[in-house]
């Protein structure tokens, strides 16, 4: 055959995509140990830093829908000591929602989540159909109070270890919000891990519907209450902080608080003096103290409304019933976190890091390696004026 007669094209002079071929990146599949660190929760006042099984079946598989996170980050919040402190869970169990890690492993038919997402879980996700749904009260769906993320035993958050399950209902599906919130590279699991903080305080402050003429009380400067406040001048309301601490006081500043009252002094007076003798439109009790809502409840205005924030132990509390009646003044709550808006939330986390307007990594005071858990836990429960969030990091 000539040369003449052979047709000569050009081979491969463009290049062929990963759609035309089907490929897909090789992803390196980790290594799963058959035990880890985690703090135990034993009994009250008991947490030990023990060795545990990793959370996965017996073959080393997860169940369909699920994915397996390795932690990076997570905070102590106010509950999980209550939990600790109170008995109010039977033990064993790992505490520990307010995290954040890298997924390790998935399940069968989980396609939106690969390995190597970084990732934070909420621990709690309702049904979306049933009555509380329906009327968007989804912390009292039955759903809702399953905790759907664990390190083994009894379900329990479980973000005191180094991994921990996702169950089926918080990964969701595809195109529907669920509990799995993938978290951008250039955001730092530290600032990821407050998404789920910043949407129960989110979530109070959108019930309050506060206008940009109210004056607004929020008593504590715990991380909490400064998030709480934090949140509440970003309607345009203007926010008034009460607290024991100056240095909370300081911290509060970099997220434009300027308006600090002692909490040694006459709150109730001070805050009437803000507001040519009325009192505050609304006032927040960012503080397990029963005792509070009284002072919250004479330093709102006729016609104020008091939000109980932190008031997650039953108890009896003294009030003037009268206030609420003759002086119409409104006793409301609000408890832990709402699905409807964890995409706003993940939003305002993520894009107030990179502006700088709502750097939560400020609030750090104190982190802590997994065997220094009981450290951080003793610190946490005890606060002091220097400190603020604490963090578990397991893989410091």
């Amino acid at each position: 055959m000539s040369v003449e007669k052979m047709s000569v094209q050009a081979i491969a002079t463009e290049k062929i995509s990963a759609e035309k071929i089907g490929a897909r990146p090789i992803v390196t599949r980790p290594t799963i140990p058959a035990t880890m660190r985690a703090a135990v929760y034993r009994g009250i006042n008991d947490v030990r830093v023990e060795t545990v099984p990793v959370p996965v079946n017996a073959d080393g598989t997860i169940d369909e829908g699920e994915v397996l996170v390795r932690i990076d980050t997570c905070g102590i919040c106010g509950t999980d000591l209550k939990k600790i402190h109170s008995g109010s869970h039977t033990a064993p169990r790992i505490f520990g929602h307010e995290m954040a890690g890298t997924i390790v492993r998935v399940g069968a038919g989980v396609e939106h989540f690969a390995i190597g997402d970084r990732v934070m879980a909420y621990h709690h996700i309702p049904c979306g159909e049933c009555y509380y749904c329906r009327k968007r009260t989804f912390a009292q769906c039955e759903t809702y109070k399953k905790v759907g993320c664990t390190a083994g035993f009894a379900a329990a958050g479980g973000g005191f270890a180094e991994y921990i399950r996702v169950a089926e209902w918080i990964v969701g599906k595809p195109g529907k919000t669920a509990g799995l919130i993938k978290i951008p590279d250039d955001i730092p699991f530290e600032q990821a891990s407050f998404i789920e903080p910043v949407n129960t305080c989110f979530k109070a402050v959108r019930l309050l519907d506060l206008k940009p003429d109210e004056t607004v009380l929020v008593i504590g400067q715990g991380p909490i209450g400064i998030l709480i406040a934090a949140l509440a001048r970003r309607t345009g309301a203007t926010v008034l902080t009460s607290d024991l601490y100056a240095e909370r006081h300081a911290v509060a500043a970099k997220f434009g608080l300027h308006y600090p009252l002692d909490a040694r002094g006459d709150v109730v007076a001070a805050a009437k003096a803000a507001t040519e003798g009325r009192g505050a439109d609304v006032a927040l009790v960012a503080v397990g103290s029963d005792a509070l809502i009284r002072v919250a409840m004479d330093a709102v205005r006729p016609g104020g409304r008091v939000m109980l924030f932190a008031a997650t132990q039953h108890g009896e509390a003294i009030f003037d019933p009268a206030a609420v009646c003759m002086d119409e003044k409104t006793l409301m709550g609000s408890y832990s976190a709402s699905v409807a808006i964890n995409d706003a939330v993940a939003e305002l986390v993520f894009e107030g890091y990179r502006d700088g307007s709502f750097d939560l990594t400020q609030l750090v005071s104190h982190r802590f390696s997994l065997e220094q858990a009981v450290a951080a836990i003793d610190l946490a429960s005890n606060p002091q004026a220097s400190s603020m969030k604490i963090l578990i990091q397991p893989q410091r």
